[in-house]
């Protein structure tokens, strides 16, 4: 059994974290939607020692911020833009994570009312 993520809705209707999307990612829209796609390399995250649960689709600007930490080390204050790159980055894939939640639960909601 998963983590329950979410509101109460998805519990009633069986949604956990990191479940995969059951409908296509197309349905309902009347715009194509772009596939997200990873722009670090699994072999620049590797040499980079960037750890499992961070390579992300924000792993891209943690590796700027972590050369940038590298090449600045005392003062790390000059790499004050690349953190906030990674941590803005971090957020708004938080937000659209939590949204494709949220059209998930809508879905399986509406699949129920129409069914009854």
């Amino acid at each position: 059994m998963g983590q329950i993520m979410g509101s109460y809705g998805a519990r009633n209707v069986d949604l956990y974290m990191n479940d995969k999307t059951t409908y296509e990612p197309q349905a309902g829209f009347s715009y194509e939607r772009k596939e997200r796609e990873m722009i670090a390399k699994e072999e620049d995250l590797i040499s980079a020692r960037i750890p499992p649960h961070l390579r992300d689709y924000c792993a891209h600007h943690l590796l700027e911020y972590q050369v940038c930490r590298y090449k600045h080390m005392p003062m790390l204050y000059k790499c004050a833009h690349e953190k906030h790159n990674y941590l803005n980055c971090e957020h708004q894939d938080y937000v659209l994570r939590m949204k494709e939640f949220e059209r998930e639960r809508r879905l399986r909601v509406r699949e129920r009312r129409v069914a009854a």
